[in-house]
């Protein structure tokens, strides 16, 4: 019997009850102990589960789902490790503003503070990164604190929220049922005062630049910002999240800024008199030493977030609220033709080349191809390291959706997780994980959860044989003492993905990249690419740590 069909259910199909009330079809996790009751009430639930391998997986995998389709994603695990095994992918999507509602099970409530099996305060480990936390001690509570979770983890600021469920409280009886869905939250628009000044501000702007951020993509406000930017004519840059803000491959695009972006990028924002910052929030690696970022311009900061707004950058008008109201009271630019020719002519300039000597594979060159002969259903999702960047770099990104990347933490392992949650949530998308063998190996084994849902998960291996992101900050920065790096014993990755019923295929040499590419993007079901290439081969250009991007080190 469906729980929604019972007049008297238990805590834990009420939990059930309500994740379907709130529209969740899908959710990721693993069972044990004091979670076994929920686990009970999935049996008859019309929810698909979907059984990671390790609970880190899960987070990312509800991470991933979430990013690609814009809902909340549901990952629940048991007590003790179980818990602080989604720590880390928790503590991503709070980085990341990611909406995300966790459930976990917890000992039961008389046992709590004894130090009985598996316990573990996951309250109180998690505080720092969650949006909100809720100890369920009641039964009665549980449908607010689940109509609460899913509002607070999807308004505003997305983040994730934690429901720690006692065994006790799960198998209580009750004869509550889900609270349906209370109202939205009415979105801000900006204060007309400061509308009125940053308009001027733009009129009489000679070089300004939009500075383009995640946050956009979390309002919705991506057509929104495409239309403002195609009537302003305003040169446009991007964050890692805010790729594809505009489609990288569009003529006001100049790539993204900061410590790996491109050399027009940087000089633009180095050069430019006003800086229109919409949804992101100076993060290092986009500004460099802070105190050098954009030394000549006036700021315009447009956030949904009041504490971004002054954090780092002191803004002269700060437009706080919905991005698609705040873009709409904004005008076209005036009189920058000088400037906008200037800024074509240096991303003309600083082009990359593919010519790179020898026969080996060049991975920019190959992922380039890959996103060219790919459609706008190509879905990237990466893991961390160099490969992120090259991605970042290289890739024909059309949309920030279809670019899914572990942004403010740096998660290795991010990637394989996060197709599995973008695969489950667009089933019809060529969904691309681009990993590194040192990231690979961090969640290796949810290649047994593609395998198990017949996932069409499309993997490039790119595998270097050491960590080559430390590697090259060793070679630059440490003297070429290269500590704990290599990774020269990895195994038979094609072998490893075979033994788990993925099929896969070796590339070595730069002639074998066009057929490899074609078997990627024709496979039907999952597959993975073994791309060796060049251990001493570096990412840049490259922003030294606590130097300015005017201060690029490009490849000799």
């Amino acid at each position: 019997m469906r729980p929604e069909l019972r007049t008297s259910m238990n805590g834990a199909h009420l939990v059930i009850a309500a994740l379907e009330a709130e529209g969740v079809d899908t959710v990721f996790g693993y069972p044990g102990g004091a979670i076994m009751p929920v686990y009970d009430a999935l049996y008859h639930s019309s929810l698909e589960h979907i059984l990671v391998r390790h609970e880190q997986g899960a987070a990312l995998a509800a991470d991933g789902y979430a990013r690609a389709t814009g809902k909340v994603g549901v990952c629940i695990s048991t007590s003790g490790p179980g818990g602080t095994n989604l720590v880390t992918g928790i503590a991503n999507a709070f980085a990341d503003s990611v909406p995300m509602v966790a459930i976990t099970g917890q000992v039961a409530t008389p046992l709590m503070g004894t130090d009985a099996f598996q316990e573990v305060d996951i309250y109180g480990i998690t505080m720092p990164v969650v949006k909100h936390s809720f100890l369920l001690r009641d039964v009665a509570d549980i449908p607010r604190v689940m109509r609460e979770a899913f509002r607070i983890a999807a308004e505003g600021r997305p983040g994730p929220v934690l429901i720690d469920l006692p065994k006790d409280v799960a198998t209580a009886q009750t004869d509550l049922h889900p609270l349906l869905a209370g109202p939205q939250q009415a979105s801000r628009a900006p204060e007309p005062a400061a509308a009125s000044r940053a308009a001027e501000m733009i009129r009489l702007a000679e070089k300004p630049v939009l500075y383009a951020g995640g946050g956009i993509v979390i309002a919705k406000a991506v057509d929104t910002f495409r239309r403002y930017a195609e009537m302003s004519g305003i040169p446009v840059v991007t964050t890692l999240k805010g790729l594809g803000a505009v489609p990288t491959q569009h003529g006001q695009c100049l790539g993204m800024l900061g410590m790996h972006g491109t050399r027009a990028a940087n000089e633009a924002v180095q050069n430019c008199d006003l800086l229109i910052c919409v949804g992101a929030r100076f993060d290092d690696r986009a500004t460099g030493n802070l105190d050098g970022f954009a030394p000549h311009a006036k700021v315009i900061h447009m956030d949904a977030d009041p504490s971004e707004i002054g954090k780092l950058r002191t803004a002269d008008v700060a437009l706080l609220g919905d991005l698609n109201k705040s873009l709409a009271t904004l005008p076209a630019a005036a009189g920058i033709e000088a400037w906008q020719a200037q800024c074509e002519r240096d991303k003309v300039k600083g082009a990359w080349r593919y010519d790179a000597p020898g026969d080996g594979v060049y991975a920019p060159a190959m992922l380039r191809q890959l996103s060219e002969e790919a459609d706008d259903n190509l879905l990237l999702t990466c893991d961390v390291g160099q490969h992120q960047m090259w991605v970042a770099q290289h890739c024909q990104i059309s949309s920030p959706e279809r670019h899914l990347t572990s942004g403010g933490l740096g998660t290795m392992g991010f990637g394989l997780p996060a197709a599995i949650g973008a695969q489950l949530g667009n089933p019809d998308a060529c969904v691309v994980c681009i990993t590194g063998d040192g990231s690979i190996m961090m969640n290796v084994q949810e290649l047994a959860t593609i395998n198990r849902y017949r996932l069409p998960v499309k993997i490039v291996l790119l595998d270097n044989s050491c960590l080559g992101m430390v590697r090259q900050w060793q070679d630059l920065f440490f003297d070429g003492r290269q500590s704990e790096v290599d990774l020269s014993d990895n195994p038979d990755f094609v072998q490893v993905a075979e033994s788990f019923g993925v099929p896969a295929f070796r590339v070595e040499r730069r002639d074998e990249v066009g057929d490899a590419i074609k078997t990627l993007l024709n496979s039907d079901g999952p597959v993975l690419a073994h791309v060796r290439i060049d251990p001493a081969a570096n990412v840049w250009p490259l922003v030294p740590p606590g130097k300015s991007n005017s201060t690029m080190m490009e490849e000799a």
